[in-house]
Protein backbone atom coordinates (compact mmCIF):
# COMPACT_ATOMS: atom_id res chain seq x y z
CA UNK A 1 0.00 0.00 0.00
CA UNK A 2 0.94 3.29 -0.67
CA UNK A 3 2.20 5.67 2.78
CA UNK A 4 1.80 9.36 2.84
CA UNK A 5 5.28 11.47 2.08
CA UNK A 6 5.74 13.62 4.94
CA UNK A 7 7.93 16.63 4.34
CA UNK A 8 10.03 18.29 6.69
CA UNK A 9 8.86 21.66 7.99
CA UNK A 10 12.58 23.33 8.78
CA UNK A 11 12.96 26.16 6.74
CA UNK A 12 15.60 29.00 7.52
CA UNK A 13 14.52 31.87 5.94
CA UNK A 14 11.16 31.98 7.27
CA UNK A 15 12.48 30.60 10.98
CA UNK A 16 13.84 33.95 10.27
CA UNK A 17 11.19 35.96 9.55
CA UNK A 18 8.72 34.10 12.68
CA UNK A 19 11.42 35.10 14.81
CA UNK A 20 11.25 38.72 13.64
CA UNK A 21 7.89 38.93 14.04
CA UNK A 22 7.60 37.59 17.48
CA UNK A 23 10.60 39.50 18.58
CA UNK A 24 8.84 42.49 17.15
CA UNK A 25 6.07 42.17 19.83
CA UNK A 26 5.61 44.67 22.30
CA UNK A 27 7.31 42.55 25.12
CA UNK A 28 10.81 41.42 26.30
CA UNK A 29 12.56 39.11 24.03
CA UNK A 30 11.01 35.16 25.15
CA UNK A 31 8.98 36.48 27.50
CA UNK A 32 5.80 34.43 25.91
CA UNK A 33 8.27 30.80 26.35
CA UNK A 34 6.70 27.97 25.15
CA UNK A 35 3.69 29.77 23.58
CA UNK A 36 6.37 31.47 21.07
CA UNK A 37 8.44 27.79 20.45
CA UNK A 38 4.47 27.38 19.37
CA UNK A 39 3.85 30.15 17.30
CA UNK A 40 7.25 29.56 15.29
CA UNK A 41 6.19 25.68 15.06
CA UNK A 42 2.87 26.62 14.13
CA UNK A 43 4.15 29.15 11.51
CA UNK A 44 6.44 26.52 9.59
CA UNK A 45 3.71 23.76 9.44
CA UNK A 46 1.42 26.59 7.67
CA UNK A 47 4.44 27.77 5.83
CA UNK A 48 3.62 31.48 6.61
CA UNK A 49 3.86 34.07 9.41
CA UNK A 50 0.29 34.75 9.10
CA UNK A 51 -0.91 31.26 11.08
CA UNK A 52 -4.69 30.83 11.74
CA UNK A 53 -6.40 28.25 13.69
CA UNK A 54 -9.62 27.35 11.69
CA UNK A 55 -12.00 24.14 12.11
CA UNK A 56 -10.30 22.36 15.03
CA UNK A 57 -11.28 18.73 15.36
CA UNK A 58 -10.56 15.44 17.74
CA UNK A 59 -11.32 12.26 15.88
CA UNK A 60 -11.75 9.68 18.93
CA UNK A 61 -11.23 6.41 17.56
CA UNK A 62 -12.92 3.30 19.33
CA UNK A 63 -11.82 -0.30 19.07
CA UNK A 64 -11.73 -3.48 21.48
CA UNK A 65 -9.16 -5.80 22.41
CA UNK A 66 -9.15 -9.68 22.28
CA UNK A 67 -6.16 -9.69 24.93
CA UNK A 68 -9.00 -8.62 27.36
CA UNK A 69 -9.44 -12.18 27.82
CA UNK A 70 -5.73 -12.51 29.63
CA UNK A 71 -7.11 -10.61 32.45
CA UNK A 72 -5.38 -7.38 31.59
CA UNK A 73 -7.67 -4.96 32.36
CA UNK A 74 -9.70 -3.58 35.46
CA UNK A 75 -13.33 -2.86 33.88
CA UNK A 76 -15.24 -5.26 31.47
CA UNK A 77 -14.78 -5.29 27.62
CA UNK A 78 -18.68 -3.76 27.87
CA UNK A 79 -17.00 -0.39 29.12
CA UNK A 80 -15.85 0.49 25.55
CA UNK A 81 -19.19 -0.10 23.57
CA UNK A 82 -20.90 2.01 26.58
CA UNK A 83 -18.37 4.67 26.52
CA UNK A 84 -19.15 5.58 22.94
CA UNK A 85 -22.53 5.51 23.65
CA UNK A 86 -21.52 8.38 26.10
CA UNK A 87 -19.83 10.30 23.71
CA UNK A 88 -22.69 9.93 21.53
CA UNK A 89 -24.87 11.03 24.36
CA UNK A 90 -22.60 13.98 24.90
CA UNK A 91 -22.05 12.88 28.55
CA UNK A 92 -18.28 12.27 28.50
CA UNK A 93 -15.47 14.76 29.43
CA UNK A 94 -14.14 14.91 25.32
CA UNK A 95 -17.87 16.71 24.63
CA UNK A 96 -17.52 18.48 27.75
CA UNK A 97 -13.80 19.89 26.77
CA UNK A 98 -14.47 19.83 23.30
CA UNK A 99 -17.23 21.99 23.52
CA UNK A 100 -15.82 24.18 25.75
CA UNK A 101 -13.26 25.09 23.42
CA UNK A 102 -15.27 25.04 19.99
CA UNK A 103 -14.34 21.55 18.59
CA UNK A 104 -16.01 19.33 16.39
CA UNK A 105 -15.90 16.06 17.60
CA UNK A 106 -15.99 12.78 15.85
CA UNK A 107 -16.13 9.39 17.08
CA UNK A 108 -14.97 6.74 15.09
CA UNK A 109 -16.08 3.11 15.39
CA UNK A 110 -12.61 1.15 14.41
CA UNK A 111 -13.79 -2.42 15.87
CA UNK A 112 -16.12 -2.17 19.09
CA UNK A 113 -17.52 -5.21 20.09
CA UNK A 114 -20.91 -4.20 19.52
CA UNK A 115 -23.73 -3.40 17.22
CA UNK A 116 -24.52 0.25 17.25
CA UNK A 117 -26.11 0.60 14.37
CA UNK A 118 -26.47 3.91 12.25
CA UNK A 119 -26.03 6.38 14.35
CA UNK A 120 -25.80 10.32 14.46
CA UNK A 121 -21.94 11.66 15.37
CA UNK A 122 -20.80 7.96 14.75
CA UNK A 123 -18.45 6.94 11.77
CA UNK A 124 -19.15 3.54 11.45
CA UNK A 125 -15.25 2.15 9.86
CA UNK A 126 -15.81 -0.96 11.78
CA UNK A 127 -13.07 -4.07 10.67
CA UNK A 128 -14.30 -6.63 13.15
CA UNK A 129 -15.86 -6.69 16.84
CA UNK A 130 -12.50 -6.30 17.96
CA UNK A 131 -9.03 -7.32 17.27
CA UNK A 132 -7.66 -11.19 18.41
CA UNK A 133 -6.41 -11.65 21.43
CA UNK A 134 -2.47 -11.33 20.99
CA UNK A 135 -1.36 -13.51 23.65
CA UNK A 136 -2.04 -16.54 21.34
CA UNK A 137 -2.17 -14.80 17.64
CA UNK A 138 -1.67 -11.55 15.85
CA UNK A 139 -3.84 -9.47 17.17
CA UNK A 140 -5.15 -8.77 12.82
CA UNK A 141 -4.01 -9.36 9.58
CA UNK A 142 -2.17 -7.79 7.36
CA UNK A 143 -5.08 -7.00 5.12
CA UNK A 144 -6.84 -5.81 8.36
CA UNK A 145 -3.83 -3.42 9.00
CA UNK A 146 -3.91 -1.88 5.48
CA UNK A 147 -7.81 -1.39 5.88
CA UNK A 148 -7.39 0.31 8.85
CA UNK A 149 -4.30 2.74 7.78
CA UNK A 150 -6.66 3.83 4.81
CA UNK A 151 -9.50 4.17 6.51
CA UNK A 152 -7.95 6.65 9.21
CA UNK A 153 -6.05 8.11 6.25
CA UNK A 154 -9.30 9.28 4.45
CA UNK A 155 -10.86 10.43 7.65
CA UNK A 156 -8.26 12.99 7.86
CA UNK A 157 -8.32 13.54 4.45
CA UNK A 158 -11.93 14.33 5.07
CA UNK A 159 -11.48 17.27 7.55
CA UNK A 160 -11.73 20.37 6.57
CA UNK A 161 -9.66 22.40 9.47
CA UNK A 162 -6.03 23.43 10.38
CA UNK A 163 -5.87 21.25 13.53
CA UNK A 164 -6.29 17.65 14.34
CA UNK A 165 -6.71 16.16 17.43
CA UNK A 166 -6.59 12.63 18.39
CA UNK A 167 -8.21 10.62 21.29
CA UNK A 168 -9.14 6.89 22.11
CA UNK A 169 -11.38 4.54 23.62
CA UNK A 170 -10.69 0.57 23.95
CA UNK A 171 -10.34 -1.40 27.29
CA UNK A 172 -7.25 -3.17 26.87
CA UNK A 173 -5.58 -0.62 25.04
CA UNK A 174 -2.81 0.49 27.09
CA UNK A 175 -1.63 -3.28 27.07
CA UNK A 176 -1.54 -2.75 23.62
CA UNK A 177 0.00 0.55 23.80
CA UNK A 178 3.00 -0.76 26.17
CA UNK A 179 3.55 -3.73 24.03
CA UNK A 180 3.96 -1.73 20.89
CA UNK A 181 6.41 1.03 23.07
CA UNK A 182 8.46 -1.66 24.39
CA UNK A 183 8.79 -3.57 20.84
CA UNK A 184 9.43 -0.18 19.60
CA UNK A 185 11.76 1.79 21.53
CA UNK A 186 13.79 -1.14 23.25
CA UNK A 187 12.92 0.00 26.52
CA UNK A 188 12.76 -2.72 29.65
CA UNK A 189 8.74 -3.79 29.63
CA UNK A 190 8.60 -3.10 33.10
CA UNK A 191 8.99 0.84 32.48
CA UNK A 192 5.98 0.42 29.83
CA UNK A 193 3.65 -1.42 31.64
CA UNK A 194 1.59 0.57 33.82
CA UNK A 195 -2.01 0.42 36.03
CA UNK A 196 -4.19 1.36 33.02
CA UNK A 197 -8.01 2.11 34.17
CA UNK A 198 -6.63 1.17 37.76
CA UNK A 199 -5.15 -2.18 38.29
CA UNK A 200 -3.46 -3.27 41.32
CA UNK A 201 -0.04 -4.28 41.68
CA UNK A 202 -0.93 -7.71 40.80
CA UNK A 203 -2.90 -7.21 38.28
CA UNK A 204 -0.07 -4.81 36.27
CA UNK A 205 2.85 -8.02 36.86
CA UNK A 206 -0.19 -9.85 35.35
CA UNK A 207 -0.05 -7.67 32.72
CA UNK A 208 3.60 -7.42 31.98
CA UNK A 209 3.56 -11.31 32.49
CA UNK A 210 1.06 -11.70 29.19
CA UNK A 211 2.96 -9.23 27.29
CA UNK A 212 6.43 -10.39 27.80
CA UNK A 213 5.16 -13.87 26.80
CA UNK A 214 3.52 -12.67 23.52
CA UNK A 215 6.72 -10.54 22.39
CA UNK A 216 8.61 -13.89 22.77
CA UNK A 217 5.51 -15.96 20.50
CA UNK A 218 5.48 -12.98 17.99
CA UNK A 219 9.55 -12.50 18.05
CA UNK A 220 9.98 -11.74 14.72
CA UNK A 221 7.97 -9.07 14.66
CA UNK A 222 10.39 -5.78 14.00
CA UNK A 223 9.09 -3.98 11.18
CA UNK A 224 6.84 -1.36 12.76
CA UNK A 225 3.50 -2.38 10.51
CA UNK A 226 4.51 -6.04 11.87
CA UNK A 227 4.36 -4.60 15.28
CA UNK A 228 1.57 -3.09 14.99
CA UNK A 229 -0.50 -6.09 13.26
CA UNK A 230 0.27 -7.87 16.40
CA UNK A 231 -0.03 -5.99 18.90
CA UNK A 232 -2.01 -2.88 18.26
CA UNK A 233 -5.34 -2.31 17.88
CA UNK A 234 -7.89 -0.95 14.84
CA UNK A 235 -8.44 2.55 16.41
CA UNK A 236 -4.54 2.66 17.38
CA UNK A 237 -3.96 1.36 13.26
CA UNK A 238 -6.54 3.87 12.39
CA UNK A 239 -4.85 6.57 14.12
CA UNK A 240 -1.55 5.79 13.10
CA UNK A 241 -3.12 5.97 9.33
CA UNK A 242 -4.91 9.58 10.30
CA UNK A 243 -1.75 10.92 11.56
CA UNK A 244 0.46 10.28 8.57
CA UNK A 245 -2.21 11.46 6.36
CA UNK A 246 -3.17 14.43 8.63
CA UNK A 247 0.73 15.60 8.39
CA UNK A 248 1.09 14.81 5.30
CA UNK A 249 -1.63 17.38 4.62
CA UNK A 250 0.39 19.96 6.57
CA UNK A 251 -2.21 20.19 9.73
CA UNK A 252 -1.11 20.58 12.89
CA UNK A 253 -1.61 16.77 15.03
CA UNK A 254 -2.32 17.46 18.57
CA UNK A 255 -1.47 14.50 20.14
CA UNK A 256 -3.06 13.27 23.69
CA UNK A 257 -1.74 10.59 26.12
CA UNK A 258 -0.46 6.97 26.19
CA UNK A 259 -2.09 5.08 23.55
CA UNK A 260 -2.13 8.32 21.25
CA UNK A 261 1.29 8.41 21.34
CA UNK A 262 2.11 4.92 20.72
CA UNK A 263 0.24 5.40 17.35
CA UNK A 264 2.50 8.36 16.67
CA UNK A 265 5.62 5.81 17.64
CA UNK A 266 4.63 3.68 15.05
CA UNK A 267 4.09 6.63 12.39
CA UNK A 268 7.33 7.77 13.56
CA UNK A 269 9.00 5.13 12.74
CA UNK A 270 7.76 5.19 9.10
CA UNK A 271 7.91 8.95 8.72
CA UNK A 272 10.34 10.99 10.97
CA UNK A 273 9.04 13.87 9.45
CA UNK A 274 5.79 13.49 11.72
CA UNK A 275 7.37 15.10 14.56
CA UNK A 276 8.06 18.22 12.81
CA UNK A 277 3.65 18.61 12.75
CA UNK A 278 2.96 17.55 16.44
CA UNK A 279 1.78 19.23 19.25
CA UNK A 280 2.30 17.13 22.39
CA UNK A 281 -0.37 17.99 24.91
CA UNK A 282 0.22 16.69 28.17
CA UNK A 283 2.34 14.25 30.04
CA UNK A 284 -0.12 11.49 31.01
CA UNK A 285 0.64 9.94 34.42
CA UNK A 286 0.19 6.50 32.93
CA UNK A 287 3.32 4.47 33.72
CA UNK A 288 5.91 4.70 30.53
CA UNK A 289 3.90 7.84 28.32
CA UNK A 290 7.18 10.18 30.09
CA UNK A 291 9.60 7.82 28.57
CA UNK A 292 7.73 7.46 25.03
CA UNK A 293 7.85 11.30 24.78
CA UNK A 294 11.33 11.80 25.82
CA UNK A 295 11.89 8.74 22.86
CA UNK A 296 10.50 10.89 20.63
CA UNK A 297 11.95 14.05 21.54
CA UNK A 298 8.70 15.53 22.60
CA UNK A 299 8.27 18.23 25.34
CA UNK A 300 4.42 18.42 26.41
CA UNK A 301 2.64 21.31 26.85
CA UNK A 302 0.64 20.21 30.21
CA UNK A 303 1.50 18.16 32.92
CA UNK A 304 -2.00 17.67 35.04
CA UNK A 305 -1.92 13.91 36.34
CA UNK A 306 -4.66 12.87 33.43
CA UNK A 307 -5.36 9.57 32.46
CA UNK A 308 -8.19 9.60 30.92
CA UNK A 309 -7.58 8.94 27.09
CA UNK A 310 -10.69 9.87 24.84
CA UNK A 311 -8.09 13.02 23.52
CA UNK A 312 -9.56 15.06 26.72
CA UNK A 313 -5.85 16.12 26.55
CA UNK A 314 -5.92 17.53 23.01
CA UNK A 315 -8.83 18.90 23.96
CA UNK A 316 -7.36 21.32 26.99
CA UNK A 317 -4.06 21.72 24.98
CA UNK A 318 -5.95 23.73 22.01
CA UNK A 319 -6.64 27.43 23.63
CA UNK A 320 -2.86 27.41 23.80
CA UNK A 321 -2.88 26.96 20.27
CA UNK A 322 -5.34 29.69 19.81
CA UNK A 323 -2.95 31.82 22.47
CA UNK A 324 0.22 31.55 20.10
CA UNK A 325 -1.88 32.08 17.00
CA UNK A 326 -3.83 35.40 18.27
CA UNK A 327 -0.41 37.14 19.81
CA UNK A 328 1.35 36.58 16.80
CA UNK A 329 -1.20 37.86 14.73
CA UNK A 330 -2.91 40.21 17.07
CA UNK A 331 -0.19 41.85 19.44
CA UNK A 332 1.34 45.46 18.37
CA UNK A 333 4.53 46.12 17.41
CA UNK A 334 7.09 48.53 19.12
CA UNK A 335 7.02 50.44 16.17
CA UNK A 336 2.78 50.40 15.56
CA UNK A 337 2.24 51.21 19.19
CA UNK A 338 5.23 53.75 19.24
CA UNK A 339 6.61 51.91 22.58
CA UNK A 340 10.70 52.16 22.79
CA UNK A 341 12.44 48.99 22.59
CA UNK A 342 15.44 49.85 24.99
CA UNK A 343 17.96 49.28 22.38
CA UNK A 344 20.94 51.89 23.21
Amino acid sequence: MHLPHITPTADAVLSQALLDAINNKTKPLGSLGRLETLATQLGLIQGTTHIRIADPAILVFAGDHGVVAEGVSAYPQDVTWQMVENFLGDGAAINVFARQNGCALHVVDAGVNHDFGARPGLLDRKLAKGTRNFATEPAMSRQQLEVALEHGMALARDLPGTVVGFGEMGIGNTTAAAAIMHKLTGLPLEQCVGAGTGLPPDGVRRKQQVIAAAVQQHAGADDPLDVLATFGGFEIAMMTGAMLKAAELRKVLLIDGFIVTSALLVASRLQPAILDYCVFAHASSENGHRLMLDALGAEPLLELGLRLGEGTGSALALPLLHAATNFLNEMATFASAQVSTGAK
